[in-house]
């Protein structure tokens, strides 16, 4: 287990102790729907309720010997209840046990991840309120392209969250699922009733249909889920590491008191967290594919996808719930540094506004191949001399022939490239956005 990202909650969730109490609540409830169709007499029952109970370090004891984990645990259970310990286990095996505990601790899991990816969005959505209207310079390949805001990357981590989080709804109904059918999942041995009672009373729906097992497809949709969740985590790391570097320096991962960049260098400041994230993510995804080839078992069932499930199972929540807790808290104290983003703006001579230069020589007349040649010989000459583009512009009467000297600068106003912020924050959090920062 990946126990130094644990965190208490999602810690406690995934130890030893936690999955064997579940395993308890569910032989307990089994025992109250048999005895609510009458197989388990009102005596017997209550001693149960009352006795039922697990010492973890006999469990792993008896183990040793079983060498079969429900059934050191049923053992152990039973010898704590008394005489009415035979109802215990009646008519169930143990993937009745296992897998309806595993969801119930998966759904639980996706719960969590849940509360702290809505934090996550609700850091995102007030920063591209606040940074709506800082403008920065956007880049394709790396390369300076056209000016955009601080605000519209927020916004893109937003919705890029928001889909994580409906991905997730989607599996954590897709996993809570829960089956006590039997052997090979024909309730031969155990009526319907009773599954139902169970599911009902641990919130899950009953699997409409599973052999001996709950069909793993649902645990690949989960674990993909989670997957995905860390691809975006990766990307939203990979663009502020970037952003960070010295020759850009336009945001700054939070910095406390005391901290230190290097053992060796006083001065450097590192992206040390979006680093952490961009790597955390590459071991998230590695837990997909696994989950994906556990689909396919033999027959009605075979136990090759449970040892992999008893380490992606933990260490893949954890680190999902510990990347999400640091995610949430590289975004709250990430500092913006606009007027670095007004140099970087200019940084280029005024080539980011070749487009509109283009748009405007085509609107004059004149063919898009020409004025292409023309706009593309000035900014290339821009950016190797260094030279002004609008002067460059200016000198070429090609160009104030049909362009009035007004009418160039104007195309030269990054305001332009906001005109339609309103409608992408409309889009994404259902209002302009505006006078909330």
């Amino acid at each position: 287990m990946i126990e130094r990202y644990s965190r208490p909650g999602m810690s406690a969730l995934w130890s030893l102790q936690a999955q064997y109490r579940t395993w308890l609540d569910i032989e307990v409830l089994a025992c109250e729907g048999w005895h609510r169709l009458g197989k388990i007499p009102k005596a017997a029952m209550e001693q149960i309720r009352d006795k039922a109970a697990f010492d973890l370090n006999e469990v792993l004891e008896i183990e040793r010997e079983t060498r079969h984990d429900v059934a050191a645990f049923v053992s152990n259970m039973q010898s704590k209840i008394g005489e009415a310990g035979r109802h215990v286990h009646l008519g169930l095996t143990s993937s009745d046990i296992v897998d309806t505990a595993f969801s119930c601790r998966l759904k639980a899991s996706a719960d969590l991840l849940l509360k702290e990816l809505e934090a996550c969005l609700g850091v995102t959505a007030n920063r591209a309120l606040r940074d709506r209207d800082v403008v920065m310079i956007a880049r394709t390949h790396g390369i300076h392209a056209e000016p955009t805001t601080m605000g519209v990357k927020w916004l893109l981590w937003h919705d890029a969250l928001a889909r994580c989080r409906a991905r997730l709804v989607v599996a954590r109904s897709e996993i809570a699922v829960g089956k006590l059918s039997g052997a090979v999942g024909n309730y031969a041995h155990v009526p319907p009733e009773v599954e139902a009672f169970v599911c009902e009373r641990l919130g899950l729906a009953v699997d409409p249909l599973s052999t001996q097992i709950v069909a793993r497809d649902r645990h690949a949709a989960y674990f993909s889920a989670l997957g995905l969740l860390g691809s975006v985590v990766e990307t939203i790391a990979v663009e502020l590491r970037h952003l960070q570097r010295s020759e850009v320096g336009e945001v700054r991962e939070g910095f406390s008191k005391g901290q230190k960049g290097s053992s060796a260098m006083p001065h450097k400041r590192n992206p040390i967290t979006a680093e952490n994230l961009t790597g955390l993510a590459r071991l998230l995804r590695g837990m997909v594919l696994p989950a994906m080839e556990n689909c396919a078992l033999w027959h009605e069932r075979d136990i090759s996808h449970s040892s992999v499930e008893r380490v992606i199972g933990p260490d893949s929540n954890i680190l999902a719930d510990f990347m999400l807790a640091r995610l949430r808290s590289l975004l709250e104290s990430l500092e913006i540094q606009p007027d670095r983003m007004k140099e970087n703006l200019g940084l280029l001579q005024g080539v980011i506004y070749s487009q509109r230069v283009l748009l405007a020589l085509v609107e004059s007349g004149l063919s898009r191949d020409d004025a292409y040649l023309i706009v593309q010989k000035h900014a290339l000459e821009a950016m190797d001399k260094r030279k002004p583009f609008l002067g460059l512009l200016k000198a070429d009467r090609a160009v104030t022939e049909r362009i009035a000297g007004d009418r160039l600068e104007s195309l030269f106003d990054p305001r332009h490239f906001l005109a339609h912020l309103d409608t992408l924050y409309a889009k994404v959090l259902g209002s302009p956005g505006k006078g909330k920062a």
